[in-house]
């Protein structure tokens, strides 16, 4: 039993904000496991970079255990309990210590216990994932999770292969539950079958049980023992928290990865529980090639700011090596990074981002017919949001990421909700929304999927089915092609045409309306015609960047913050202790190109002109982590300043 009350008191995860995280998928060719961990290698993480946390390897996928555990599956050879080390120092320095624990993908649990995995729609066994109504989680997991809090006192566990690893499951154990609730013996395979919906979530339902039994077992066992599951409640499983977890995490992708942190951080940043996301600190093409390439500072830093812009805690992922030791040199690349993320840790950990524009990832929408994983979004189900979320954001939008549980009770908070291309929202939330408008509020709708739930409010008439459609949108005179789906209507005397959409590129050509914006009660309904969101996520060009931002201004003329000057800044306004804080955050280079793995600067922005809105006149306003004075002036409830230069992430603070 490990006794730690002879060491420093460390960080909850709920107070932490900085950690590290190493892992390495322990396989049968780890022979010789610890062989170079030392102490010396340890401390000097902890000196170089001072995390709040560190978490390291204890099982991976493979499912063979990198510690000599006396209830799994461990891993051929052991010089040294490498284990032990990372405990011992770790307590020693303060530092908490998490587990990485792949749960629902164990592929050594399936093997050696076949009845352990999930049964596929053909009968087959799956040959990774254990099934979530089976007994791995009490024969194995629980068990290890006990051993790892009892023997080796880690501080929690980073539970990874689990809500995207989860597919529905057609068991023995799975019918039977099915059937105690159903009545039913048969399990629906294909979208044609009764309840084959219904199943899907019957399916999802059974991940959630399984969660909560293991947190549960966990925190009966020990109070203080800490858990997260890898994505659970975030972009990829998006709907209300429902277990105890400790803390919300993911890892997003080694590529794109500014865009891809840009949308998880948002949905992930209003479910009431601490959070934190993980870069990969390296890139390549994960499939392919099977070869990495370190990134720079610059470019974690980067990606670490659309994180702690949002509130959030930020941590970054190295690769161990196959006994257990980490590429010391790579430290250099984490404590550079920690530095820039230090200096920004009291301006922006926990702070609260100022409610603006509300773009809906709709819970019901989002499962509604969806295919393929249960949970995870690879059929592309997030492209539009995405899509519509990084051309507002392009145009200094300042944009949150709600859920239905989220904005209830809360929509007149926002001076505008954006609805992008769901072709299913539950009734109850529709009408919530035309209650709304009707008292004021705008409403935007991209894509014929929500235009077609709100025809009547938009006063249009549909004019048959979407069908794709080859066009060119027009904005300030200039035009950009696009091929998508699109929604002829018959506009009634209460709507209005907002931009056109021409047949050729040809300003003098015959044309259609692009939108439509139609007076509703209080407010405003507008409703983009076609599949604007999916087209710029794969298709970008400023003129369908500028059409979506000449809408929303439309409907939301007066936004917190203006900022002008370039359009590769996010702005992103919180408040911190009372303060209000816009963060002003330099997304230029070429972090979205899959042909560059790594880059080493990034053109500074600047001179940007701001404009902040707010009803007293303010003692001061300065730039931060720099703390310099900002000149500005004061007038008509309007603060304007100029900013000469944003290198890659600064805080405008008002007080």
């Amino acid at each position: 039993m490990f006794d730690h009350s002879t060491y420093p008191k460390r960080k909850k995860r709920a107070e932490s904000f900085l950690g590290i995280h190493f892992d390495f998928h322990a396989g049968h060719d780890c022979t010789e496991v610890g062989k170079s961990v030392t102490r010396e290698m340890i401390e000097g993480i902890i000196d170089k970079v001072r995390p709040d946390y560190l978490q390291c390897d204890c099982k991976g996928h493979p499912g063979i255990s990198s510690y000599p555990t006396k209830v799994g599956n461990p891993a051929p050879g052991f010089v040294k309990d490498q284990l032990r080390i990372w405990r011992e120092v770790t307590a020693e320095r303060g530092v908490g210590l998490f587990m990485h624990y792949s749960g629902v993908y164990d592929i050594e649990a399936v093997t050696k216990h076949p009845s352990w995995a999930r049964i596929d729609e053909k009968g087959k066994r799956d040959k990774q994932k254990t099934s979530v109504f089976g007994p791995y989680v009490d024969k194995l997991m629980i068990p290890q999770l006990k051993e790892l809090c009892d023997e080796y006192g880690v501080d929690g566990v980073w539970v990874d292969g689990e809500s995207w690893a989860t597919e529905p499951d057609y068991g023995k154990r799975a019918r039977e539950a099915w059937k105690a609730l159903t009545g039913s013996d048969e399990l629906p395979k294909s979208p044609e079958d009764p309840q084959y919906w219904e199943f899907r979530e019957f399916c999802r339902e059974g991940f959630r049980r399984y969660v909560r039994h293991y947190v549960d077992e966990m925190h009966r066992h020990n109070p203080g023992f800490q858990i997260a599951s890898n994505w659970a409640f975030t972009s990829d499983m998006p709907e209300p928290v429902s277990a105890d977890i400790d803390f919300i995490s993911g890892d997003y992708p080694l590529q794109d990865s500014v865009n891809v942190a840009r949308m998880v951080a948002r949905c992930i940043a209003r479910q009431g529980k601490p959070w934190d996301l993980m870069a990969w600190a390296f890139s390549g093409r994960f499939q392919s090639e099977n070869i990495w390439s370190t990134k720079t500072p610059v470019q974690l830093c980067q990606e670490a700011s659309v994180v702690l812009a949002m509130g959030g805690g930020f941590q970054a992922y190295f690769t161990q090596k196959h006994d257990g030791a980490i590429s010391e040199w790579q430290m250099d690349l984490m404590a550079e990074t920690a530095k820039f993320c230090r200096a920004r840790e009291e301006l922006c950990h926990r702070a609260e981002v100022v409610p603006q524009i509300g773009l809906v990832l709709s819970t019901a929408g989002y499962y509604h017919h969806k295919a393929g994983s249960l949970f995870a979004p690879w059929g592309g189900e997030l492209v539009p949001i995405s899509g519509v979320l990084n051309a507002l954001l392009d145009a200094q939008q300042s944009v949150e990421i709600l859920m239905e549980h989220q904005l209830q009770g809360r929509l007149a908070e926002y001076p505008l909700i954006v609805i992008p291309e769901w072709d299913y929202l539950a009734p109850e939330f529709v009408q919530e929304l035309k209650d709304y408008v009707c008292d004021g509020g705008n409403l935007l709708l991209v894509g014929p999927g929500p235009v077609k739930l709100f025809a009547d409010e938009l006063d249009i008439t549909l004019q048959g089915e979407p069908t794709e459609k080859k066009a060119w949108v027009e904005q300030d005179g200039w035009l950009a092609g696009i091929l998508a789906n699109y929604q002829a209507t018959e506009l009634g005397p209460k709507a209005q045409q907002f931009g056109k959409l021409h047949a050729i590129n040809d300003r003098a050509s015959a044309s259609e309306p692009a939108a439509v914006m139609t007076p509703y009660g209080k407010g405003k309904v507008a409703g983009v015609l076609v599949d604007l969101g999916r087209r710029y996520r794969t298709s970008r060009t400023s003129v369908v960047r500028n059409f979506l931002s000449a809408i929303a201004r439309e409907l939301c003329p007066e936004p917190l913050v203006e900022v002008t000057g370039s359009h590769f800044v996010d702005v992103v306004p919180t408040r911190q202790d009372g303060k209000l804080m816009v963060n002003l955050i330099n997304t230029a280079g070429p972090h979205h190109d899959p042909s560059v793995y790594t880059y080493d600067e990034i053109p500074p922005l600047g001179p940007l002109s701001v404009t902040i809105r707010t009803a007293k006149q303010p003692k001061s306003v300065t730039i931060q982590p720099a703390d310099e004075k900002l000149a500005f002036s004061f007038q008509d409830g309007k603060i304007k300043l100029t900013v000469q230069r944003i290198a890659i992430h600064e805080v405008i603070v008002v007080e």
